[in-house]
């Protein structure tokens, strides 16, 4: 789905004259952004194609992470596709409980002294998240049967 096909689909459950008057633009501008963009060579007009622009350019992955946690969600990463050399079940699932183990570190280090300050809860919030995204990912490859590599090397060792 395109950026403009996005954008109407949500004006078209919202009030757009409100919305313009909210962010501070023209009705006809939240209009032109639902809109295909004529002139394909001319860069990114609407909101969506200039984040997805400055996330390209910049290649941080902590822009798309943070519109996600306004959204009450977290940004998952699509696991490479294929069958990779390397990608084996047992450091997958040593880099989950390392991450596992992190979170709980971060949570004891934060209550140790029976507060928590905006630091502290930050730094939980992205061991929390870096957690999610780790065991997705390894979820994601299991469903996709991405470690099938490993049962052939375990039947060559174990013979």
């Amino acid at each position: 789905m395109e950026s403009h096909e996005v954008i109407r689909q949500a004006l078209d459950k919202a009030h757009v004259k409100e919305i313009a008057a909210k962010m501070g633009v023209s009705l006809s501008l939240i209009y032109k952004w639902g809109q295909r963009d004529e002139d394909e060579g001319s860069g990114a007009s609407n909101p969506l194609d200039r984040v997805r622009q400055l996330y390209e350019l910049t290649g941080d992955d902590h822009l798309i992470q943070w519109l996600c946690h306004k959204a009450e969600g977290v940004l998952v990463k699509n696991p490479p596709t294929g069958k990779q050399p390397g990608r084996e079940v047992m450091p997958a699932t040593q880099e989950i409980v390392q991450q596992f183990a992190d979170l709980l570190s971060a949570i004891s280090h934060a209550a140790s002294d029976n507060c928590i300050s905006k630091a502290e809860s930050e730094k939980i919030r992205h061991e929390w998240d870096e957690l999610k995204r780790l065991t997705e990912r390894f979820v994601k490859w299991c469903e996709a049967g991405d470690f099938q590599h490993l049962a052939e090397d375990l039947r060559r060792n174990h013979h």
